[in-house]
């Protein structure tokens, strides 16, 4: 009988390592579902088995992408205070705040495999259809603002055909064509009750589990401080009216640096401006402070983000 040395190895190595102690294994806790919860303003219950787990597993996934989850936390801080008012403004229930995280978790300049853009992740097509500008110089899918109201208008007409805000969140994921035409042949009202593609079936509780952990990161094991929030950013608004030949050289001319024109104003999409039409264009310069971590302050939009 022949004996390997390697397999003399191995066997020695596994008789010598001491066993893991459960003391030395990492708590792993389950996130708690609720049994119930407001969302856009209704009450909805997690009671039924695929209610429960379909949330339990968003919610177990957001618990554990610890650096997605602090990212959106942290932009939240810049970005709702600008969102939230649109919102309200136009009807919107304020947890479609939440859809937005989900969409693109408050990055900027998100651009998805499929080129949908901006925080709002609109498509070319779509984002011109509820009007915003989208060509190779001027992207306003990227504009916080102008794709918030665009977002508003998606999201009530789409309210305007369903009546219910979860019909609304899953067609903003899979199109009003489609979950129209599934709500028509399935025979039922609310997209809770759809059979759908797996990304559309679990885009409810993706928004669901965020709003929870976002409106308790605590509770989930999220621990900040005041000063790691990021900070809305203070501007000078310049409004352009006429073509802009070199952007860098105007950046100059007004105190800043083209990669602080382009970080601050991401809809700019070029280096030059042609605006044959002369269509009124507002630049953000940001304020000096607000370009200083240690001087820009702190203000928190929701206190429960940051550690007592």
């Amino acid at each position: 009988m022949k004996f390997h040395i390697k397999s003399y190895i191995v066997l020695t190595t596994l008789l010598c390592t001491p066993a893991i102690s459960v003391a030395q294994l990492s708590h792993v806790p389950n996130p708690d579902v609720p049994s119930s919860m407001t969302y856009c303003g209704n009450k909805v219950d997690l009671d039924r088995t695929d209610m429960y787990e379909r949330l339990d597993r968003e919610l177990t996934a957001l618990a554990y992408t610890h650096g997605s989850t602090l990212l959106t936390i942290k932009r939240a801080n810049r970005f709702f205070p600008v969102m939230a008012p649109i919102l309200k403004k136009n009807g919107v229930p304020l947890d479609m705040l939440y859809l937005a995280c989900v969409e693109s978790t408050l990055d900027t300049r998100a651009l998805s495999p499929a080129k949908a853009a901006g925080l709002w992740q609109f498509l070319a097509d779509t984002g011109r259809q509820y009007g915003l500008e989208v060509n190779e110089y001027v992207d306003e899918r990227y504009n916080t603002e102008k794709a918030t109201e665009a977002a508003c208008r998606y999201l009530k007409n789409a309210y305007n055909r369903y009546g219910n805000w979860e019909s609304v969140a899953a067609s903003y994921n899979g199109g009003i064509g489609r979950i129209s035409s599934e709500l028509s042949k399935q025979g039922v009202e609310s997209a809770f009750d759809l059979y759908l593609v797996n990304e559309t079936n679990r885009y409810n509780f993706r928004i669901m589990a965020t709003k929870l952990i976002m409106e308790n990161p605590a509770k989930y094991g999220f621990t900040l401080r005041a000063d790691q929030l990021y900070q809305p950013i203070q501007c000078d608004i310049v409004e352009v009216k006429t073509p802009v030949e070199d952007w860098a050289s105007w950046a100059k001319e007004h105190g800043i640096n083209y990669m602080t024109l382009r970080d601050y104003n991401p809809w700019i999409r070029a280096k030059n401006l042609p605006n044959k039409s002369g269509k009124t264009y507002s630049v953000k310069i940001p304020k000096k402070e607000s370009m200083s971590h240690s001087k820009q302050g702190h203000t928190t939009y929701n206190v429960k983000w940051i550690a007592k």
